[in-house]
């Protein structure tokens, strides 16, 4: 126990140092592995973990979400998908925030990384709402905040990473997400609201889009609608399996952007190296991970933290939110994927061991359990003092202040409490779906 909690400090030290978290998890889980079962087991364990890691057949879906999302991305999908929402929105106060919010949602359907979401519609929307006088910490929240989506509507890479973890149905840990995603959306927009009825001249109103040209910036979307439904549809249908859905989605998305006249060899290169990095950065963070988890199940955490559940079999709520609240301090230090990969090894067979006490059978559990990781992590990603996304925003948006973009989503982020909230107490609002889903 005394040696899992050195670990833990020792990790914390070192992202405060700044080593990059893949390293530091490495590095913990080694010595920590060599101290526990010797150097010969932890020398094992950074070559098998590697190994079977590199060759899951399971984990190929990741690099070609990646793939498709950046075909997508090239395609230009992203402008489509705004003008369509500023078409309907725009002439509202507040209404080019609100058409980013959606049309990120729009492209998160067929994108599934929030990074990328957040830097594409940065270039897209930023200079519109620049232009009609919006405040760079309202403008630039919306994307940062609709960025989040990314991960959470799916295709998610973080819901494919927690299904493989946990052996949860990827297919319907996708269908979980889609009415929070939803709630997530509607969330930002009041948020948005909120904000322009206190102080209206953060987001004065556009022009209104007559009728025609908004039917016109409608059928400029089919694109990612076909996209997405091609790709659910075949998930929850039989068709193919999520590691095939990948595949055509990504060939799919490929093709699109031949037909667009957006690839060339020059742009293809680019995408296959672009998510070729990605690529190697994830599975980087995913090993070091596991070895770092490895070496804390040799350790006597994980059986006294099942010890410490039992304790609370009457109120397994009270577990939750413990839980939460430490969620919450490693958003503060940690960025999203490396805090699931810390966490749900460690917290997924403590929340399965309480499945009774919530009334929900141990599947049940594993789903609602991964939207709600999810959820907490979106809120990660735009809270300081990491917020990744903002971070990304400020490498896109260089003439913007941190300070003002931490600013800007103040309101979103308590918005997505709010969402937290009710998804932990309703699990039904990411449960409902995922019944029709054999």
């Amino acid at each position: 126990m005394t040696t899992a909690l050195i670990g833990f400090a020792v990790l914390l030290t070192l992202s405060f140092l700044r080593v990059p978290i893949a390293i530091s998890m490495l590095l913990v889980g080694f010595v920590g592995m060599s101290l526990v079962q010797g150097w010969y087991a932890a020398l094992a364990n950074v070559g098998e973990t590697a190994f079977t890691s590199a060759i899951n057949y399971e984990l190929s879906v990741v690099p070609l979400f990646i793939l498709m999302g950046n075909f997508v991305t090239r395609a230009r999908l992203s402008e489509e998908l705004y003008t369509a929402s500023n078409a309907f929105l725009g002439h509202r106060k507040g209404g080019l925030a609100m058409a980013t919010i959606v049309a990120c949602g729009g492209f998160s359907a067929v994108c599934g990384s929030s990074l990328a979401t957040a830097a594409t519609m940065a270039k897209v929307a930023m200079p519109s709402m620049r232009r009609y006088g919006y405040d760079d910490g309202l403008a630039a929240g919306a994307i940062a905040a609709g960025g989040t989506l990314g991960i959470l509507i799916p295709p998610s890479v973080l819901l494919v990473i927690y299904g493989i973890l946990t052996q949860t149905s990827i297919g319907k840990l996708f269908a979980a997400g889609v009415i929070p995603g939803v709630i997530g959306i509607l969330g930002y927009l009041i948020a948005v609201r909120v904000v322009i009825t206190i102080w209206p001249h953060l987001g004065p109103p556009g022009e209104r889009t007559a009728w025609p040209d908004r039917m016109r910036a409608l059928r400029g979307v089919w694109g990612v609608i076909l996209l997405f439904v091609f790709v659910m549809g075949g998930i929850y249908g039989g068709v193919f399996s999520p590691t095939e859905a990948a595949g055509i989605g990504a060939f799919g998305a490929f093709l699109f952007a031949l037909a667009r006249r957006s690839m060339n060899l020059r742009v293809f290169y680019e995408v296959l190296l672009e998510s070729a990095l990605t690529t190697a950065m994830l599975f980087m963070i995913l090993i070091g991970a596991l070895i770092f988890a490895n070496f804390i199940n040799y350790t006597d955490f994980p059986p006294a933290l099942l010890g410490m559940a039992n304790n609370f079999k009457d109120s397994p709520w009270l577990v939750v939110i413990a839980i939460l609240i430490i969620y919450v301090l490693l958003g503060c230090v940690f960025e999203s994927l490396s805090m699931i990969l810390l966490t749900v090894p460690i917290f997924f067979p403590l929340i399965k061991s309480l499945a009774p006490g919530f009334e929900m059978t141990e599947v049940e559990v594993a789903v609602w359990y991964g939207i709600v990781v999810v959820i907490i992590t979106e809120i990660s990603l735009i809270t300081p003092p990491v917020g990744l996304n903002v971070f990304v925003l400020r490498g896109v948006l260089q003439d913007v202040r941190t300070t003002t973009i931490f600013r800007g989503v103040t309101a979103y982020w308590i918005a997505d409490l709010f969402r937290l909230a009710l998804i932990v107490g309703l699990p039904a609002l990411s449960l409902w779906l995922p019944s029709f889903v054999k």
